[in-house]
């Protein structure tokens, strides 16, 4: 009978006092932290070889275990969703995932996502990495559009998702966001949580000014201003909006990080509703975020290969009503 391969982790010293429950969560990306604590629950996680508990607080050098139980039969029924498919050999998908889809079932999304589509594609899929999320190595939000990897199997979701661990896969995005940016390269280094009012949003938390700590989790993303924009706005006569187009290269993956970074910089993205203007100067229904580039070491020879989705039709149609300031 097949073993499950347990997981293990070592604590650094920037990863001390957290919670386990919310540790693991951020550690382990395609799991929930619902699902995170049913296993602390069920005794699946071990902290030096001791039961641990999901309120634990983590301290450096402690060896973390986690043997997740083996994956079943999905219920998930597929659908035959057309994909845009860039890539694709034994061990995994390359899509460009259109703006719109959801990634992977949740309450008010219960069908049309991205894991109904593959599993019409391959459905040797169920089971690889959860029931709920086949072989999803990292999630894009709906509204975002670009590149998105699905594994085969669990060995190559594992060789996947430990390079997203180690931060060592390149990602570049493509935004289009309001004003004029400045410096016109530079990094974004603000730590990211969960807003203490609004649960379903993301927000910067800056360093306590006495403890130097912040509550967020560490936060990095490289920009680079390649064009600049002017358009009238509409129903103000002859003012004049400005508009930058970036290139962002994230070096973490936090929730939303790109939308939640330039937002704070007070440079939102266009389109974006939750945390960019009341009223939006262009009109556009979705936000400008595209994941254009990806570059990854595959499972099938150990070597890097990049990977590019052009922009899709309706943003590129933004950009060529666009005169350049």
């Amino acid at each position: 009978m097949e073993q499950p391969t347990p997981l293990v982790f070592r604590v650094e010293a920037a990863d001390v006092a957290q919670r386990l429950d919310r540790w693991l969560a951020d550690h382990l990306p395609d799991r929930s932290r619902t699902e995170v604590q049913r296993w602390i629950r069920e005794g699946l996680v071990q902290i030096d070889g001791q039961k641990a508990r999901a309120g634990q607080r983590t301290e450096v050098g402690q060896v973390i275990t986690v043997t997740p139980p083996l994956p079943t039969p999905s219920p998930l029924a597929p659908e035959a969703i057309a994909l845009a498919i860039v890539y694709e050999d034994d061990d995994l998908l390359v899509i460009d995932k259109p703006a719109g889809m959801v990634v992977h079932p949740s309450p008010g999304h219960e069908s049309g996502t991205l894991v109904h589509a593959v599993l019409h594609h391959c459905p040797q899929l169920e089971g690889v990495g959860g029931e709920q999320r086949p072989g999803i190595v990292h999630r894009l939000d709906k509204e975002t559009s670009g590149l998105i990897i699905v594994a085969k199997h669990d060995r190559a979701l594992r060789y996947l998702q430990d390079q997203f661990k180690a931060r060592t896969v390149y990602k570049q995005y493509l935004a289009l966001v309001e004003g004029r940016m400045t410096p016109a390269r530079g990094r974004i280094n603000a730590p990211i949580g969960r807003h203490p009012i609004h649960h379903t949003r993301q927000v910067v938390l800056p360093p306590d000014a006495v403890t130097g700590e912040s509550a967020g989790r560490d936060a990095v993303t490289d920009y680079e201003v390649l064009a600049v924009y002017a358009a009238p706005v509409r129903g103000t006569g002859n003012a004049v909006a400005t508009f930058s187009l970036v290139s962002a290269e994230l070096h973490t993956g936090r929730t939303h990080q790109i939308r939640v970074h330039f937002a704070w910089r007070q440079h939102p993205v266009v389109g974006d509703e939750i945390y960019g203007f009341k009223r939006q100067r262009i009109a556009l229904n979705r936000h400008f975020l595209h994941a254009h580039k990806l570059r990854i070491r595959l499972p099938c020879d150990g070597e890097e290969h990049e990977f590019v989705a052009p922009l899709p039709a309706e943003l590129q149609a933004v950009l060529d009503q666009l005169e350049l300031a």
